[in-house]
Parts: structure tokens; C-alpha cells; sequence
């Protein structure tokens, strides 16, 4: 039987925390960033963390499930 390989782009996105949680990097942070105010900035420099309706999906393209 083959192995099943995990999804490279998955991998490459998220992370999987020590309590089980799947974090990623917030979106708009790479450029254009003088037109966004501080705020904005400083509040896309968190971690986020995948919904629970997204879990199950994202879990099975890293191969928890």
C-alpha cells in the first residue's frame, strides 16, 4: 500500500499548537501596508485560529483525522 501524503500547501500554512489548536498567519500583511492604520497593522501581526466548522477540513488535509 502507498503512503498517504499530507498536503504540502496545508503544511506550509498551519500550524498546530501544543492544546490542539490549528493557528495561521493573518492575510494583508506583505504590502501597501502606509495606507492601513497602526491599529490595523498591530492587530494582523496575531496569530489567528481556524473556526470549528473549517477544523475538520484542514485537519484532514494535514493528516490528524
Amino acid at each position: 500500500m502507498p503512503k498517504v501524503k499530507t498536503n504540502s500547501s496545508a503544511k506550509k500554512r498551519f500550524k498546530v499548537t501544543g492544546t490542539g489548536e490549528i493557528t495561521y498567519q493573518r492575510a494583508f500583511r506583505r504590502h501597501i501596508l502606509t495606507k492601513k492604520s497602526k491599529k490595523r497593522k498591530r492587530n494582523l501581526r496575531k496569530k489567528g485560529l481556524i473556526s470549528k466548522p473549517n477544523s475538520d477540513f484542514v485537519k484532514r488535509l494535514l493528516r490528524l483525522r
